[in-house]
């Protein structure tokens, strides 16, 4: 396996981690949305490990928060100032990084999108990411036949990242209502549904927090309520503290997305019915590969056929697996968890 080394350096008022081979091909630089959240972490092992295999300088920065986009703009201009070879980056601001990204490729760094697509996704040069629809369709598909012939009763609660309509949240959740057999509308816009099942949708910024203070919003309005899609694990965690502390603990099946080792041992406890997988490290770690790629030969990432990015993968993980969806159990996901 490969081994990765972090070298702390502050700059910018940023996280940045460096590692510098004797001889460096040149400077790849990773910005995430934080330094915090686990999936960036090994998003930043993977990119680390990668570029130190290949013989490259990284360099790794992060938001200050989850929406920060001031700092990852400060982030590209360093790196632009640097004279990196390439920027993996995922957008706070899928719309808002724009125009400083056309800034680094007009100066000839190759820009790769990670896990959220840029708006327009175009923008950089190409996105490596799970097909984040398919995943919020898998737990969707999973959540409508745990209901069987009491679909028609369900309750649902939708908790999201955000207000913003990031592409990675309109994706799952628009994913997981066309799964469980709702009428989305217009299926890259939240929160136009009029199906009576929907109890609402509030926001959790992707924390444990405000998925426990998104799910009690919602149970102060409907105590019914039986179906809980979350954004991600952390969020789906508080949602559940959020239900057992009304007495409902096993009243409502949580589905999400993430496929940390956390989550996944949450669906090991019964705490969350099914998740999604995702592969960050493999991610960025194929990145990092893109740019040298490119670097060495010119050759530009093509994109999955028929997506119009790289698809990384997406695994459903449940112990309680339904005929017609391919599964794998929370022992075969603690084994594979953000590989």
């Amino acid at each position: 396996m490969l081994r990765s080394t972090l070298l702390a350096a502050s700059a910018l008022a940023l996280i940045a981690g460096t590692t510098a081979p004797a001889h460096a091909e040149g400077i790849i630089g990773l910005i995430t949305k934080t330094d915090t959240n686990p999936f960036f972490v090994k998003m930043r092992e993977g990119a680390a490990a990668a570029a130190a295999e290949l013989g490259y300088e990284f360099r790794a920065f992060a938001g200050r928060y989850d929406g920060d986009n001031e700092t990852q703009v400060e982030a590209i201009e360093s790196l632009i100032a640097a004279g990196a070879k390439g920027i993996l980056l995922t957008p706070s601001d899928s719309a808002g990084i724009v125009p400083t990204v056309q800034k680094a490729r007009d100066a000839g760094i190759l820009v790769l999108a990670l896990d959220t697509p840029l708006d327009p996704p175009d923008a950089a040069d190409a996105t490596f990411a799970t097909d984040n629809f398919r995943a919020g369709l898998l737990i969707g598909q999973w959540a409508a036949a745990q209901m069987g012939d009491d679909i028609d009763n369900a309750k649902i609660a939708l908790l999201d990242l955000s207000e913003a309509g990031i592409t990675v949240d309109v994706a799952r959740n628009q994913g997981f209502l066309t799964g469980f057999g709702v009428d989305v509308g217009d299926p890259n816009r939240m929160r136009d549904e009029d199906d009576p099942r929907i109890v609402g949708n509030d926001i959790t910024q992707g924390a444990e927090a405000g998925g426990r203070q998104a799910m009690e919003n919602l149970l102060m309005r409907d105590q019914g309520i039986n179906v809980v899609y979350t954004i991600n694990e952390p969020a789906a965690a508080g949602a559940y503290e959020a239900l057992r502390s009304f007495g409902f603990a096993e009243q409502a099946l949580i589905v999400s997305v993430d496929g940390g080792c956390p989550g996944v041992q949450n669906v090991a406890e019964g705490i969350i019915g099914a998740t999604s997988m995702q592969f960050p490290l493999l991610m960025a770690s194929l990145g990092v590969e893109a740019i040298h790629a490119y670097v060495e030969k010119g050759e530009m990432p093509e994109p999955t056929p028929g997506l119009d990015f790289f698809d990384t993968g997406v695994e459903l993980v449940t112990d309680q697996p339904v005929d017609g969806l391919d599964s794998i159990t929370s022992a075969e996901g603690l084994e594979r968890c953000w590989g």
